[in-house]
């Protein structure tokens, strides 16, 4: 059995969804689509998981059951381009609500005909995958509805305890002092465990209150190479240099950059869902507005963290090291509904939730694939971030989507 450890910081905390869109080089058959699903939960335990509670323990676990929780609605529309308002109106009332993750499958995904190919939209809750994890499973899909090739079983082994975690990656005195203090006056406290039902309640509500645009961004085949050959020219990354331009246009001296821990975890089971991934900051007293001057700059920060295990793991260590039902009272005592300060403190000054001022950028990087004519990766709106995008280059064409408070 599964237990959430440091996924449960995704567990009590609104905005935790996140979209890719896929089109499909295949015609349109609703039995097709539904068998295909069917394979999939077969492949992947988690997509047959609710949630689950352990009330004498206050421990959250992945309910596998004998059946898929994946809800499928078939669309009777056409569609006639990948980037139509119809998916992204989807997509809003999906998320729109909070999902009873007691009682439903943590994958949604919708359908449409679109001339000779098939549209996806894939809605994942963030317990049920991380980006990559959720595009590899779409791809997946594509493999399947388009080839009849099925994937492997892939058993899901999450992070289940700190001793999971490098040994070298412990946090910094400072870190320890913080995180230690709030478990301490948490205690201190007495609070009963903050309930599902009653965040679930909350969220609800603050979801239809917290209003989300979003919008998309085409980036042509020929442009993504001429921009691939400059950054090869001053010796950065593409990502880099979609950072450097994030920190001029939003006129910010931070961006929170997601990163992959696939190929560093030992127990990571190739093509499991679950979370593998996590975030660090790149934080940067801007000079100039030269754009490559500054990529380079978050060229050398990048390397820097990466290379350093206390800086890389640090937020996946502080989720480690705070109680957890402090956790799941981090975000409601940020909003004031869930009297605690010691919870107040981390959901503020930790996740910064009352007073999402932060930027982000997710990029799941590029795939090459003839079946797959299009998509689109549509990042999560936490509640902690004012504007965040999703980055995905398929077949040479890149597409940033930008969700924004």
């Amino acid at each position: 059995m599964e237990y959430l450890f440091t996924e449960r910081a995704h567990l009590m905390c609104p905005g935790m969804c996140f979209g890719i869109v896929l089109c499909i080089k295949a015609l349109f058959e609703e039995k097709r689509i539904r068998d295909s699903f069917s394979v999939l939960a077969q492949a992947h335990p988690f997509l047959n998981a609710l949630i689950g509670y352990e009330r004498e323990t206050n421990a959250y676990y992945y309910d596998i059951t004998d059946s898929s929780k994946v809800s499928i609605d078939i669309k009777d529309e056409e569609l006639y381009a990948p980037d139509s308002p119809v998916i992204m109106s989807e997509y809003e009332k999906i998320t729109g609500r909070d999902i009873d993750l007691l009682n439903e499958g943590m994958l949604k995904a919708a359908a449409w005909k679109m001339g000779a190919n098939t549209c996806f939209l894939l809605v994942f809750h963030h317990l049920l995958a991380d980006g990559r994890g959720a595009l590899g499973l779409a791809v997946e899909l594509a493999e399947l509805y388009a080839n009849g090739k099925k994937p492997g079983y892939a058993p899901e082994k999450l992070i289940s305890s700190a001793e999971d975690l490098p040994k070298n990656s412990a946090m910094p005195l400072i870190s320890r002092m913080l995180t230690n203090k709030a478990n301490h006056d948490w205690a201190k406290e007495g609070h009963d465990p903050l309930s599902y039902r009653e965040y679930h309640e909350y969220a609800d509500k603050f979801l239809k209150t917290d209003k989300i645009r979003h919008s998309l961004r085409k980036t042509e085949s020929a442009e993504v190479r001429k921009m691939r050959g400059e950054c090869r020219e001053h010796s950065v990354t593409v990502n880099d240099l979609l950072v450097a331009r994030m920190l001029i246009s939003e006129s910010t001296d931070k961006v929170i950059i997601a990163a992959d821990l696939r190929d560093r975890l030992p127990f990571y089971n190739k093509g499991a869902l679950g979370n593998y991934s996590t975030a660090f900051s790149i934080a940067i007293k801007k000079k100039s507005n030269d754009e490559f001057a500054l990529a380079q700059e978050v060229h050398k920060r990048v390397k820097s963290i990466i290379s350093k295990p206390q800086q890389l793991y640090l937020i996946l260590r502080c989720y480690a090291a705070l109680d957890p039902a402090l956790l799941d009272a981090a975000f409601m005592s940020a909003k004031n509904v869930f009297e605690s300060k010691s919870a107040g403190f981390i959901g503020n000054m930790v996740f910064g939730f009352a007073s999402p001022e932060g930027c982000s950028i997710t990029n799941l990087g590029r795939i090459d694939n003839n079946i797959i004519d299009s998509g689109f990766f549509i990042p999560p709106a936490s509640p902690a971030i004012r504007k965040t995008q999703g980055v995905l280059t398929i077949n040479g064409e890149m597409m940033i989507c930008t969700s924004e408070r």
